[in-house]
């Protein structure tokens, strides 16, 4: 059997072990964790959405009609007027005939490869895709093939050696450890000379990216036509929860009909997509936020740059900070904790060995003096050469 302590000692030893810290307060530029005050640099409530009255107001008014559970899986009885109305809020947002709303991002990934794929089919992924992606490959039976990272001609020279008829290339649009974005007209290219359908996960794009915030496609000037699967999230830049998959209409009843964690799982609270709508309607009325977050982006790479922090090629809302060993980067951020700032240690196997970082996340609502005061107490920590 095998030695749990000890693998859990191992990984104390190497700066790996996980723990977790207690929020006391709602989502927001300022956060009581572990009861302290710090400043948030570790959300992805990018927008500042989740404790926005309105956003709450339509939860708790929901609440009222709906009750808290859904009580039921969605094609029992548990699809409810708030559902399908968000289904088709999203479809118009997003620019597609049909989307399906799904109860986590991991759930919809890995519905969508059990149902479209198996044994005979290969799925071909950007190295750096999100563990949703590649679980999802694995979960589907079929063939898992992995690609140098935004190296399309390697993505091509894998669909060229692909022998199975049945081909999806999945990739996040932006990588959430990196926070670049993927090219996706060179993978439409790519998909359309080898006939592989091609899937995108924009998590860390939907709400912050395009027009309105409607996401990577629209920020890429992509037609929807040429991406048939689009998966996005509702729990990061729109402050709620869930997860939902846009596409035809013959994608979704598919789903629909075959994906077994949309089927056998309850569905997620009705106040949850009656909050979702509101986030949406915030979206397209009150875009100032895209431009706050956007403004703060720069100053951030800005101020960064002129320290010299070893920034990767990012212009999103997560900027990492390499800093190389984990047990330095989990120490750093014990340190800056301590001073008032909370930014998470990203560290193997979730990013590749001596690439521990700090990631930074910016959101819409910090202001100069909070980006100011990181950078400095970073640079402070950071071991002279």
């Amino acid at each position: 059997m095998k030695d749990l302590q000890h693998d859990l000692l191992q990984r104390k030893q190497q700066g790996l072990y996980r723990s977790r810290k207690v929020l006391q307060s709602p989502q927001g530029r300022e956060i009581i964790l572990n009861e302290q005050r710090v400043l948030n640099f570790s959300s992805n409530d990018y927008l500042g959405l989740a404790n926005h009255p309105a956003v709450k107001e339509s939860f708790i008014k929901a609440t009222q009609q709906y009750g808290v559970g859904s009580g039921a899986a969605h094609l029992v009885n548990g699809h409810t007027q708030a559902h399908h109305a968000l289904e088709e809020e999203l479809a118009c947002f997003s620019g597609y005939p049909r989307a399906l709303l799904f109860s986590t991002g991991y759930m919809a990934n890995l519905g969508v490869a059990q149902s479209l794929c198996h044994k005979n089919s290969s799925i071909i992924e950007d190295k750096l895709n999100h563990a949703s992606l590649l679980d999802a490959a694995k979960i589907s039976s079929a063939q898992l093939i992995r690609y140098r990272h935004r190296d399309y001609n390697n993505l091509q020279d894998k669909l060229r050696s692909c022998e199975s008829t049945e081909k999806l290339v999945s990739s996040d649009s932006v990588f959430s450890m990196d926070g670049d974005e993927a090219d996706i007209q060179q993978m439409i290219k790519r998909c359309q000379t080898y006939d592989a359908r091609l899937m995108l996960d924009d998590a860390h794009g939907f709400g912050v990216l395009g027009k309105d915030g409607r996401g990577s496609l629209n920020h890429q000037q992509i037609t929807t036509s040429n991406v048939s699967i689009y998966m996005a999230t509702l729990g990061k830049a729109l402050g709620t929860a869930g997860a939902f998959v846009a596409g035809s209409e013959e994608l979704i009843e598919t789903l629909i009909q075959t994906a077994r964690c949309y089927i056998y799982t309850t569905a997620m609270p009705a106040a949850v997509a009656e909050a979702t709508r509101t986030s949406l309607h915030l979206l397209v009325n009150e875009n100032w936020r895209q431009q706050a977050l956007n403004k703060n982006i720069e100053l951030f790479k800005t101020l960064a740059t002129q320290a010299e922090l070893k920034l990767l090629e990012s212009s999103t809302a997560i900027q990492p900070i390499i800093i190389g060993d984990a047990q330095s980067a989990m120490d750093i951020s014990q340190q800056l904790f301590s001073q008032g700032f909370h930014v998470a240690a990203i560290r193997p196997p979730t990013v590749p060995k001596n690439t521990a970082r700090l990631r930074v996340t910016l959101r819409a609502d910090h202001i100069k003096k909070d980006i100011e005061g990181l950078i400095n107490a970073i640079v402070k920590m950071l071991p002279t050469e």
